[in-house]
């Protein structure tokens, strides 16, 4: 066969490689749609290579990156061929390889939980605890991922020194002077269109994930997002927080959120008999209104609704966002989820926030945290001590017999010891007990066997766990002088397949009882986490005024609404309207609201505003 001239050897190894990974990633596509072949039931052929076609802007971008240092190789090779030249090709097409397919796999295993395009989060559960982070997968399932990970490498990075010619690198003579000069122009000509390939052409603005978005239908967007790209377009951009989410100018942002965070003119409506009672609050993993008879449900949780009879009902209450570590802020911190970050990641900024439990502790409350699991899951531990809780339970205070869940100790281990602690407390002092739950959570292994869906079990069981508790604590002199807050920390894990884009996915109970509570009712004000922190402040007679996004949703002379948050998109709820924005396709795909609507203007500049404050922390 006859050798092929030296300066298109050397152009044909770039173009090769870069259309081998845009290949790759198209190919991912089709195979992402597959596997979630019932959420993608609709779709055709046509539909397939719409996200296909969309999406490869994407995907010659992220191939561009994949080329970039193999592309400054050859040009070196040009003049000086080392042979360590190879071993450097040769080790970033290794990584490269592995890079691709850890973002491709992690992406299909994730998104089923999760809703959304793979991004940085899962690496920050991971570092910040390993442990907890593959508590949800079995032994054996975790063998398949990494073996499943380690046969794709191997099968990209074969394909990739094939269509590198890496057997060949680094073995050609030398050209004439002439051809070295031609071949070095060509390929730095190349380099700059490669950069405009990574950027995505002349445009103010660079390539992005949102570039890719045709559909009104999530998912099918979701599908045509190239996985590793949106990983690092989150890992670049998530301390970048001053020139995210610009909506409109300042000024203009600032005098419409105003309108949802006026100072209310008060006094709140008094639910408590006095001002200082022992406070238990208890979030629940992943609970939902829908295993709630009282509030529409499946009934699942018959404790809960027992409870809520005996105490007081939100019944228009909803989540923050989706993971823990968003919620716990949201509760204790009166602070909102944000899309794109956890603020717990950021102990220098968490450090500054106000909190329910600082306040409480600066009026004489002694705190103690309870929680069965691992207290530094997602840097847990530094935000509750920067928060004055030094008292912390956690899965290494429990014997290592009682250690027989995937995230610590089952939740009827956890209950049973923060009802014994209360059994001996003596102090005068009035008392804040925060705990939080996680049997209801995935892989929902408990000890518990009364209903064929595991998932619905785990729910069954944590709550009987609460009904159990409820009752010791009514047993004890302290109760008539106790208030217990039910709220669970997100949206709720049940129905399993519920669409980030249903309202209904992010309504939750909050449900408050105890011999304090004056008169057991129900009552509709439109709410979430984020107002827990107000509300409870104000039934205490203290100042909630270091709460700017916190609402007292027993004052009534001031607007309620519920804001959440998820990836990728933002809700808001009022009594007369509702909607939720998706932030990558620049709009409303749940509820009515267009572009010139108020509360849509008003929605974008609230979140613009928690970036602003965020940046400034």
């Amino acid at each position: 066969m006859k050798e092929r001239p030296f300066l298109t050897t050397q152009l044909w190894r770039v173009l090769m490689l870069w259309l081998y990974w845009v290949v790759v990633f198209l190919v991912q596509k089709p195979l992402f749609m597959l596997w979630y072949h019932g959420l993608y039931a609709d779709c055709g052929a046509t539909d397939y290579l719409s996200v296909m076609l969309h999406g490869l802007q994407l995907d010659m971008s992220m191939a561009g990156y994949l080329v970039s240092l193999p592309l400054l190789l050859v040009l070196v090779s040009v003049w000086k061929p080392f042979r360590a030249l190879r071993g450097i090709a040769r080790f970033w097409l290794a990584a490269s390889a592995c890079l691709v397919a850890f973002s491709f796999l992690l992406n299909i295993i994730l998104y089923e939980y999760w809703g959304f395009p793979l991004d940085s989060t899962p690496l920050f559960y991971f570092f910040s605890s390993p442990k907890d982070a593959f508590a949800s997968m079995g032994i054996g399932g975790i063998i398949i991922g990494i073996v499943a990970w380690l046969l794709v490498s191997v099968l990209f990075y074969e394909g990739a020194c094939l269509a590198f010619g890496l057997k060949s690198f680094c073995k050609n003579k030398l050209p004439l002077l002439p051809t070295q000069l031609l071949t070095s122009l060509l390929l730095l000509i190349l380099c700059g269109l490669t950069f405009l390939v990574i950027r995505g052409g002349f445009s103010v603005s660079s390539m992005n994930t949102g570039r890719v978005y045709f559909s009104e239908q999530p998912a099918i967007n979701h599908a045509a997002v190239n996985p590793l790209f949106s990983l690092m377009e989150s890992l670049s951009h998530e301390n970048d927080f001053a020139s995210q989410y610009r909506f409109m100018d300042d000024a203009k942002a600032t005098q419409l959120a105003a309108r949802l965070t006026p100072k209310g003119n008060g006094p709140s409506e008094m639910l408590l008999k006095n001002q200082r009672p022992d406070i238990y609050i208890i979030i629940l993993e992943s609970f939902s209104s829908k295993l709630m008879k009282t509030l529409g449900g499946n009934g699942v949780a018959t404790e809960l609704d027992t409870l809520a009879q005996q105490g007081i009902l939100f019944t228009h209450f909803y989540a923050n966002s989706f993971r823990t570590d968003r919620g716990l802020v949201s509760i204790l911190s009166g602070y909102p989820a944000q899309p794109t970050m956890s603020l717990m990641k950021y102990p220098r900024k968490t450090q500054s926030l106000s909190s329910v439990p600082a306040v409480l502790k600066k009026n004489g409350y002694q705190l103690r945290y309870y929680y069965g699991g691992d207290a530094d899951f997602t840097n847990m531990r530094s935000y509750l001590i920067g928060q004055g809780i030094e008292d912390i339970i956690s899965d290494v205070s429990f014997p290592v017999k009682d250690r027989l869940s995937k995230w610590g100790v089952h939740d009827h281990i956890l209950f049973q010891r923060v009802a014994e602690d209360a059994a001996k407390e003596n102090s005068k002092s009035p008392l804040l007990r925060i705990v939080q739950t996680s049997s209801s959570h995935e892989p929902f292994e408990v000890p518990y066997h009364k209903l064929s869906d595991e998932r619905l079990n785990a729910f069954a069981y944590t709550d009987s766990c609460v009904g159990g508790f409820i009752r010791q604590l009514q047993a004890s002199a302290r109760w008539q002088n106790t208030l217990v807050v039910f709220v669970p920390d997100h949206l709720g894990a049940y129905p399993k397949d519920i669409k980030n884009t249903d309202f209904s996915r992010y309504e939750i109970p909050l449900i408050m009882v105890g011999g304090a509570i004056a008169v057991p009712r129900q009552i509709s004000t439109i709410g979430s986490q984020q107002d827990i922190a107000a509300t409870l402040l104000a039934q205490l007679g203290l100042s909630h005024d270091d709460f700017p996004f916190s609402k007292d949703l027993m004052d009534s002379t001031i607007p309620h609404f519920a804001f959440f948050a998820v990836p990728d998109a933002f809700g808001l709820v009022t009594n007369e309207q509702r909607f939720i924005y998706d932030n990558k396709s620049a709009r409303v795909v749940a509820g009515k609201a267009d572009d010139n609507d108020t509360l849509l203007q008003m929605g974008k500049a609230y979140l613009q505003i928690i970036y602003d404050d965020i940046a400034t922390k």
